[in-house]
């Protein structure tokens, strides 16, 4: 299934057909909804005003896990939805969805003692059904982390969660939607609902944002929208006059070499400063420090940033807790930061805010926001559920409870690449790794730079990925502006050898993208910004 230019105009001749349902939001929200609907036969649509899992869902921490902190705040419906999800998606989702270790370091004057932490995991296994937590002494825990400060520590305990690509999640997600039967559209822009005699929401406008969509629009029909726009889901709910009752916190990361700090697991302990929780861990070559938990009160229209005094916090965190590994802002190869949205309920402390999910049906218009990356599934089936009386009877019931569906590895193992390489890339690309191997065995498996991506996997995304800009490509298709130093902007000339002509792109355009890619990249993405 490749989605290119002519894919593009096929589906914008074909939107004007009656559809059961219009999913409007890319991210891992709307992407979960899609294919839950299309396993059920109803003619869906999802549409995204920019890119696939441009929002939140391609700047989240990449952790998959069932929130150990918020058993501490009494969510313990939420941490065992989370849980549960966690445990379907590592079993399913091999490749892309990977454990990570993690170790908890307690130190002398946290703020929440060490007891509550053992008791946490505690109910944390439990819900899990299996028992992987361990407390350990410092000496122990040192053994396992020797970059981790000495100084005041007391101990701490050894305990499982797991990462994933967030971006190249979401799209796998979309792509099986659209093996099943739905359709989704990126750089489509809602612009307006449109809404029945009675005021019953029932429609769309949509405008092309491509280049090479000439500004159209056209009028969508459906028998049901569903917003599911995250942290931007008060745009569309305002326009019906619903009252305003999202609270956005952006959350910021920085990124090291991999050879500043190289850990083999996850390392999380309290930050001095106001005891909140941060973590360390190793990610696509590199290394990940996060997060904060702020208001954002920028325009959403603008690719957020870390603030300097989120770098300047979470600098502070990682000199405290990793002081042999003399790190310096100017080590910094990356920052990224992503906006959550959540529900206001006014509490003094962001971070307090619940980040269970909420489901409002308003005139017409099924609003879906809050939860988690991990309890997708959950809420794409409370949602669909909340709506079912207004959908046909399903074409096809689902016949598995599947959150990924089963890739067939066979196919893999006709490659030449290490089992361990197949296995990665049969994660992140599901039904079309056997394009994806041929493409690359036939490639010589070149890898770019120190990252473990290949060019031949920059060539299928530009060639069937629904690639519109550069970063789309550069930022999620394949993380390279996350990864390399300068955001991968040193090997763009030899991309270009590799994409411009499955992108069919002239020499103007090129050029144009390299330009737009560099000044984003450093507005959201440098340290220096």
């Amino acid at each position: 299934m490749i989605w290119n230019a002519a894919w593009r105009e096929q589906v914008w001749s074909e939107l004007s057909e009656p559809w059961d349902l219009i999913v409007i939001g890319g991210g891992i929200t709307g992407a979960g909804i899609l294919r839950e609907a299309a396993r059920n036969g109803w003619r869906s649509l999802l549409v995204e005003a920019n890119d696939f899992a441009s929002g939140t869902s391609s700047r989240s921490s990449k952790l998959v896990h069932g929130g150990l902190r918020y058993l501490r705040d009494g969510k313990l419906r939420l941490t065992l939805v989370s849980v549960r999800e966690r445990q379907h998606l590592l079993k399913q989702g091999r490749g892309l969805i990977n454990p990570l270790g993690f170790l908890l370091a307690n130190y002398a004057g946290d703020r929440i003692p060490a007891w509550v932490f053992g008791l946490g995991l505690v109910m944390y296994d439990l819900m899990g059904l299996q028992w992987g937590h361990r407390h350990y002494d410092s000496a122990m825990l040192r053994s396992f982390c020797p970059q981790l400060s000495a100084n005041g520590l007391s101990g701490g305990f050894r305990y499982f969660d797991a990462q994933t690509d967030d971006a190249r999640l979401v799209l796998r997600v979309i792509r099986e939607a659209g093996f099943a039967g739905g359709v989704a559209l990126n750089y489509a822009r809602v612009e307006s609902l449109i809404r029945s005699t009675k005021g019953q929401v029932h429609g769309v406008v949509l405008s092309d944002q491509a280049p090479d969509g000439h500004g159209r629009s056209i009028e969508v029909y459906a028998r049901q929208v569903v917003n599911a726009t995250g942290a931007w889901a008060d745009r569309l709910r305002v326009d019906i006059g619903s009252p305003a009752r999202m609270r956005r916190l952006r959350g910021s990361h920085l990124v090291f070499p991999w050879e500043n700090l190289p850990l083999t697991r996850a390392v999380t302990f309290l930050h001095p400063y106001d005891g909140r929780p941060v973590f360390a861990f190793p990610w696509e070559g590199v290394t990940i420090f996060g997060t904060t938990d702020t208001e954002h009160k920028d325009d959403l229209h603008l690719d957020p940033r870390a603030s300097p005094r989120e770098i300047e916090y979470l600098l502070e965190g990682i000199v405290y807790g990793f002081p042999d590994a003399a790190i310096q802002s100017s080590d910094l190869r990356c920052t990224f930061a992503g906006v959550r949205g959540v529900i206001d309920t006014g509490k003094q402390i962001p971070s307090q805010e619940s980040r269970e999910h909420v489901i409002w049906n308003e005139q017409g218009l099924l609003t879906v926001t809050g939860g988690k990356l991990t309890t997708f599934q959950a809420m794409a089936r409370d949602a669909l559920g909340t709506i079912r009386g207004n959908l046909p009877p399903p074409i096809r019931k689902a016949r598995s409870k599947r959150v990924l569906d089963e890739i067939d590895l066979e196919v893999a193992k006709q490659s030449n690449l290490p089992a361990s390489t197949r296995l990665r890339l049969a994660g992140r690309y599901g039904h079309d790794i056997k394009d994806v191997l041929a493409l690359i065995d036939r490639n010589e498996d070149l890898t770019i730079g120190n990252s473990p991506h290949t060019w031949a996997e920059l060539c299928w995304a530009a060639r069937g990925e629904a690639v519109v800009h550069l970063d789309d490509l550069m930022l999620r298709r394949v993380r390279l502006g996350l990864t390399l130093p300068e955001g991968g902007t040193r090997e763009l000339e030899h991309a270009r050898s590799w994409v411009q002509t499955e992108l069919g792109w002239d020499d103007q355009r090129w050029l144009k993208e390299v330009d737009a890619y560099h000044k984003l990249w450093h507005t959201a993405y440098s340290p220096a910004a």
